[in-house]
This record gives structure tokens, sequence and C-alpha cells, in this order.
């Protein structure tokens, strides 16, 4: 189940999990995912227009609970389209001990 707290002008859609850039310009945008009692190695990415940009990783075997995290600065055009995917493994939990933000620096 997710839970969006901030959401203004709506440009996240909480049913695809898809943020779509109202306008152009450079964005700001950092996730952190939790796997929780999971032994594998999990691999999420952030997707702008359908392509990896940057991913994060976490694999640690011994460990209950582990973090991976990442940001980036992008170039956006108006209508681009960026969410997260879980490229490898299992979110065993899904996605509620982990955040996704994106906000617009500066307009072009």
């Amino acid at each position: 189940l997710f839970q969006v707290l901030v959401n203004i002008g709506n440009h996240f859609d909480l049913a695809s999990s898809i943020f779509v850039a109202p306008r152009k310009g450079i964005y700001s945008f950092s996730f952190h995912v939790v796997k929780v009692y999971n032994r594998q190695t999990i691999q999420v990415s952030l997707m702008q227009n359908g392509y990896p940009v940057i991913s994060a990783f976490a694999g640690d075997q011994d460990v209950t609970r582990e973090a991976a995290s990442n940001g980036v600065l992008l170039l956006m055009e108006r209508e681009d389209k960026v969410h997260l995917k879980l490229e490898r493994g299992n979110l065993m939990g899904g996605w509620k001990y982990s955040t996704f933000s994106g906000f617009l620096v500066f307009p072009l």
C-alpha cells in the first residue's frame, strides 16, 4: 500500500506510480528502498521515459534489513515520465519501508 505525503499539483499518479513533469526544467529525484528479511540482492532503478537513469543495490546476505539509496538531477521536458522499477530481487513487505521524492529545482 502506497501513501502519498505531498503531491502538489497531482503530477504523481498513485495508480501507476508515475510522476509526469508539468513543465520543462531541472528536477531533483531521490529514493530510499529497504529490503526486509530477504536474502536476495535487490536492484531498483529510476526510469525516465522507460530508460534506466540511476540504480541502487542492496545485497548483504547476513542482515535482516538493508537500505539502498540514490539521487539525481534530471533535465526533463514537459510530460516526461519518471518512476521506480524493481529490476532484480523481491521486496518482502512491499514498498512500505521505501520513499520516493521529486521536485522542480529550476524551470526552463
